[in-house]
């Protein structure tokens, strides 16, 4: 590899041969163009040559030497056997040296080597000679060497930040209820050997708090003796890895900076992530990385270190070098206790008060703690707590900036209802308190339900009261809003329950086919696949289903086509409302209406004689095939009946109004007779299926006639269809 400058100096000097018809390209038009060149110019003026005038000496050379190549040739001119050479040592020379690039001087000490050369005997009649080069370069390169010692010893600065100087500038947060493991951090600190506490916990309960912590009680000196006026410097490692492009870079970075820091007296170095100095910096397998280089001082008890890291992180890696994790003192940091959290909240809130120019009401502190740690179930206190305050201050202050004049009208106070409702956003449930839309829809939601859904009025009622009761604070903690088994004949409306409740309600309808789960191995899809197996880190379709969407309407239709392992899964999310995926993860489904249909008990009450039994071969099936465990857990078994010749005359209604509703964007309206109505119940009826052929009755009497009026016929440009019944069918058309 050769310097961009270098290779604009061969390639001025190729252009030099040609402009001039010159044959070859020799030593001396290379060292015509390094003449020309800003680093040999600066060279040239600290040894006091006129460049200017040996460049002309050179070039009348050149010229006057040089063969020419006749005016009717076009040719590139030929490389001399002495250049070639030159160039040849000049690469070796670099490689020997440890470079990656050829640079200018390279060349032109190569150039100088050989003492036959024009170049070199102009140098010599000016009174230079070849050491005279080698010494001044050899200066330049020990100025260049100290300019970079300047710059490491600025690494550290670069790459990290002194905690205890930013406590006195008073811009850490206060640290609450920690002084056990502050307590227990000092201790180890005070060691003679291995005096590195290692702080362990999930992420959000605090462990980079504790080093801020040890960083603020340095600051005003509550500390023992030994660790008065120390240093904490908090180490950025995807700064240490920026730009250590090369092999060897990153471990000349690292040691600079401990170099540096061992210089300091009374150096504490925090490392938070410290996972991820294992491996970092090494190339091609290279056991040489960052806690390697760090070994030696952590045992010496020369450089005092502060760690931390996750439970998941410290197993997976950190502990699995035991020659690293044995050089730490280990410090759980457990996720604190809900009354701690809001301590720690009320010793923060001044800072987000101040921010957001808000106050924070005794009640909207416990209600951020209270509710965080209830539905915000994937993260830790007080963590999610403290981004809960921060979200309901910014969002009251974005809300409140248009209608507030003055800065005395800013002092508004954060109240327990704004915090439920930013709770509410964050974990995609529905607020708490019940709002004025709320209770009316609550309070229509039977009657709306019932315009939608024919014939099926006790479950309608089942369910609608399970919804009112949680929703007035009287449903049983840790558990789903509902838990329902809906049996009964096909056709029969049970799934259509469910997908009406979901559209009135205004929230996500999910449905499982549990035909799809008749296998046992097929269970590990809802959940996620064991370790080891394909699609593990891709998590359960339930689970994740949960995740996305907390409140939602679960509908897991035909339970009992699905494999009995699956009934052990439901247990927990019956009783506990929680479901545990495959890699330990906990989806929480306390605001998940979960309802199962069953079609158990209905091939015996089709059987001849058993008719007037209905009910009673239903209770058996569903007593025989579900364990008093399972069964137990349920809020109701909603029996549906089959469907009367009125009910299914109805769903015709339901239809067209769907229909009309579909063809409400091309102007189209319906108006049906009763006549109508009844034959399309008549033609659609059927017991063992209930309201299923409908579907297929309305597309081939209704929809077919319809399709070619509409794309090119009398409805065209829309329209008013009458449809009547005489032996058939009769549309009439109004436009």
């Amino acid at each position: 590899m050769i310097s961009k400058e270098l290779r604009e100096i061969f390639a001025k000097s190729i252009n030099y041969a040609k402009t001039n018809r010159h044959e070859y390209l020799t030593l001396e038009h290379i060292f015509l163009m390094l003449i020309n060149s800003q680093t040999i110019k600066e060279l040239f003026e600290d040894l006091n040559v006129d460049s200017i005038k040996l460049f002309e000496d050179l070039k009348k050379y050149v010229d006057d030497t040089t063969p020419k190549l006749p005016e009717n040739i076009v040719d590139e001119p030929i490389e001399t056997i002495a250049l070639s050479s030159t160039i040849e040592y000049m690469v070796a020379h670099t490689q020997s040296s440890g470079k990656t690039k050829a640079n200018v001087e390279d060349m032109f000490v190569a150039i100088l080597k050989d003492e036959n050369s024009y170049a070199t005997y102009l140098l010599k009649k000016l009174g230079i000679q070849r050491v005279d080069i080698l010494e001044e370069i050899s200066h330049k390169d020990d100025t260049g060497v100290e300019n970079r010692d300047e710059q490491n010893d600025k690494v550290l600065d670069q790459n990290s930040s002194e905690l205890v100087a930013i406590a006195k500038k008073n811009q850490i947060d206060p640290v609450i209820g920690r002084d056990k493991e502050l307590q227990r951090v000092i201790e180890i600190l005070g060691r003679r050997k291995k005096n590195n506490p290692l702080l362990v916990g999930e992420p959000g309960v605090g462990k980079t708090a504790i080093a801020e912590g040890l960083a603020l009680k340095i600051a005003s000196g509550e500390v023992p003796p030994f660790l008065e006026d120390s240093k904490v410097f908090s180490l950025d490692m995807g700064s240490m890895l920026a730009g250590t492009k090369y092999r060897g870079d990153f471990e000349k970075k690292l040691k600079s900076l401990l170099k540096e820091i061992s210089k300091i007296p009374n150096a504490i170095l925090f490392i938070d992530e410290i996972h991820t100095i294992v491996g970092a910096g090494s190339v091609g397998g290279s056991a040489m990385d960052a806690s390697n280089i760090l070994k030696p001082l952590l045992a010496s008890g020369k450089l005092r270190c502060i760690g931390a890291t996750t439970f998941s992180e410290y197993r997976n890696d950190f502990a699995k070098d035991k020659a690293l994790s044995r050089r730490f003192a280990k410090v759980d940091i457990n996720e604190p206790s809900v009354e701690d959290s809001i301590l720690i909240l009320e010793g923060l809130k001044s800072k987000y008060e101040e921010f957001h120019k808000v106050k924070y009401s005794k009640s909207a502190i416990i209600s951020a703690v209270e509710l965080s740690k209830k539905y915000i179930q994937d993260r830790f206190l007080p963590d999610c707590a403290i981004d809960v305050i921060d979200e309901v201050g910014a969002s009251k202050k974005i809300e409140l900036s248009t209608t507030l004049k003055t800065k005395s009208d800013s002092n508004i106070t954060i109240t327990s209802k704004d915090v439920e409702d930013v709770v509410s956003k964050m974990a995609h449930i529905p607020s708490r308190s019940a709002t004025k839309s709320d209770l009316t829809l609550l309070k229509n939601l039977e009657k709306n339900m019932q315009k939608r859904v024919f014939g099926q009025d006790k479950a309608i009622v089942s369910i609608v009261q399970a919804i009112k009761r949680n929703k007035a604070g009287l449903g049983v903690d840790k558990k789903p809003i509902g838990s329902f088994l809906f049996t009964g004949p096909t056709g029969v409306g049970k799934t259509e329950v469910a997908k009406e409740l979901s559209l009135q309600l205004g929230i996500h309808f999910e449905r499982f086919d549990m035909s799809e789960y008749m296998e046992a191995h097929a269970i590990s899809r809802l959940i996620g696949a064991p370790a080891g197996y394909v699609g593990f880190e891709q998590g359960g379709l339930l689970t994740e289903a949960i995740r996305k969407h907390p409140h939602t309407v679960l509908l897991l239709d035909e339970i009992e086509k699905a494999h009995p392992d699956l009934m052990s899964i439901l247990l927990q999310v019956m009783d506990n409302a929680e479901l545990t995926d495959n890699s330990g993860n906990k989806a929480d489904f306390q605001n998940v209406i979960l309802i199962m249909t069953s079609n158990l008990g209905v091939a015996e009450a089709n059987v001849m004689g058993f008719a007037k039994n209905e009910k009673l071969n239903e209770g058996k099936a569903i007593n025989k095939f579900f364990a008093p465990e399972f069964r137990n857990r349920l809020d109701a078994v909603v029996s549906f009946d089959s469907l009367s010749l009125d009910i299914v005359s109805k769903v015709v209604g339901k239809f067209i109004e769907d229909l009309e509703r579909q063809l409400e964007s091309k102007k189209i309206k319906i108006e049906i007779s009763k006549k109508a109505k009844d034959e399309l119940a008549n033609l659609g009826y059927d017991k063992t299926m209930g309201a299923r052929p409908l579907n297929r009755v309305i597309s081939d009497k209704i929809k077919n006639p319809l399709t070619d009026e509409i794309l090119f016929g009398k409805l065209k440009k829309g329209g008013v269809v009458k449809i009547d019944y005489k032996d058939d069918f009769i549309f009439t058309y109004i436009n």
